[in-house]
């Protein structure tokens, strides 16, 4: 089993994207839900101690009430990734970079 991190960086402006609501799912099951801190980080998706197991899931970026508290228009309300965590005990680092009107991600360690 593994864990999980993300982090939210606003290229736009070249700052970490704080207070992202940011929801993690397996099989359209609400897993946790934690906001992006002053870094624009979540350090780790489930409680102390806890893991993920293998498969299927989706991090939910709730964007549009980022855009909208720092009055700038965007394409995106929502962002969803969709990935697959393995077999084996890794870290698992999924990064966000945002801008209003495209985004990136890739896995970071």
């Amino acid at each position: 089993m593994s864990t999980l991190s993300t982090h939210v960086l606003d290229t736009a402006l070249g700052k970490p994207a704080a207070g992202i609501l940011v929801t993690l799912q397996q099989d359209r099951i609400v897993v946790q839900k934690a906001q992006t801190d002053a870094d624009g980080r979540i350090p780790a998706f489930t409680d102390a101690g806890a893991l993920l197991r293998p498969g299927t899931y989706q991090l939910r970026f709730a964007v549009a009430e980022y855009w909208m508290a720092a009055g700038r228009a965007s394409f995106y309300p929502e962002i969803v990734i969709t990935f697959m965590i393995g077999t084996d005990t890794e870290h698992y680092h999924v990064p966000l970079l945002l801008s209003p009107y495209g985004y990136t991600t890739y896995r970071g360690s």
